[in-house]
């Protein structure tokens, strides 16, 4: 593994049991960050981000059928870790999360200051007043005004408790934060707060972030680096200037004809019928029934072609 990686994710497989049969929301995934890098994980709802996103920090639920593959962080595989060493190790200590929905993730009968604290004192041993006195310090690093620590989640606005979520990942100093459609419910200006405010803290904390999203428009602003995920699988990586310029793959290249220009006298476009089910996605290209340029060789799995910083999973390119 090259020095500067901080994570590798190889062959990676999360399925679901249910009573209609296994959902294979992650299927074969592989997937690589640098330090201090950010990674944009793109797609359409559906196509397994968020369980790429449990996946990785191992936040699994009861009715797992298969979790499978290699986790590299900083060198060490932490599959291999059981439950415990993992959640006291890795889990808010070396990687974290800000979820969805912060309003879901915040207990509304406990101050959001005692809430950003209770990392450093769980993991890290702090005393409680050191440990505040920290999430002091994270609340002026995102925005927060510092009073607001004796405040609870439902006295804030969506834009202030997504804030304090990003706080609660940082507390603990992790070196790699997943951002799990942070912006989805928050109007437009309060999501280009929330981009600033993860921008300064890339750089300045030297953090490296993999951001789920299906808004393209929004996830510019931070993308080095972006990967295209469709029913369970990873269709392409590219750097963000090759990808937002010239995508490769011909469901990129629908994704990017969908967002409307500004400067530009074209019709935004669409891509026609569903995604596949994941209780039975077919075999071959798992775009092929939705694609274009189909032909009869798309039938048959892709490999993923290119070199390691543009990779394409598409017969086209073979």
């Amino acid at each position: 593994m090259p020095e500067n990686t901080l994570l590798d994710v190889k062959n990676l497989r999360l399925h679901f049991r249910t009573t209609k049969g296994d959902v294979q929301a992650v299927d074969g995934v592989d997937l690589d960050l640098d330090y201090t890098e950010a990674v944009v994980i793109l797609g359409e709802s559906g196509c397994g981000k968020t369980s790429l996103a449990k996946a990785i920090l191992r936040l699994l639920p009861r009715n797992v059928s298969t979790y499978s593959g290699q986790v590299y962080l900083e060198g060490a595989d932490v599959m291999k870790l059981d439950e415990e060493d993992f959640r006291r190790n890795v889990r808010w200590v070396q990687m974290s999360l800000v979820p969805q929905a912060a309003m879901n993730a915040l207990n509304p009968v406990l101050k959001v200051g005692d809430q950003v604290a209770e990392p450093m004192m769980v993991h890290s041993g702090v005393r409680k007043d050191a440990a505040l006195a920290q999430a002091r310090d994270m609340f002026k690093r995102v925005g927060v005004p510092v009073d607001f620590i004796n405040r609870y989640a439902f006295e804030l606005s969506g834009g202030m408790r997504q804030r304090v979520a990003i706080a609660m990942s940082l507390v603990t100093a992790p070196g790699l934060v997943v951002l799990d459609e942070p912006t989805s419910a928050l109007d437009v200006l309060t999501q280009a707060n929330i981009f600033n405010v993860l921008k300064r803290i890339k750089q300045a904390l030297e953090v490296s972030f993999i951001l789920i999203t299906h808004d393209i428009a929004t996830s510019s602003e931070l993308a080095d680096r972006v990967a295209v995920m469709y029913a369970g699988q990873i269709v392409e990586t590219s750097d963000a200037r090759h990808f937002f310029t010239e995508p490769l793959h011909p469901y990129s290249q629908k994704l990017m004809a969908s967002v409307p220009r500004l400067r530009a006298d074209v019709e935004p476009d669409f891509i026609t019928g569903q995604p596949p089910s994941l209780l039975n996605p077919p075999t071959g290209c798992r775009f092929k029934d939705r694609c274009p340029s189909r032909f009869d060789r798309c039938d048959e799995e892709p490999p993923m072609v290119g070199s390691n910083r543009r990779m394409v999973k598409c017969w086209l390119y073979d």
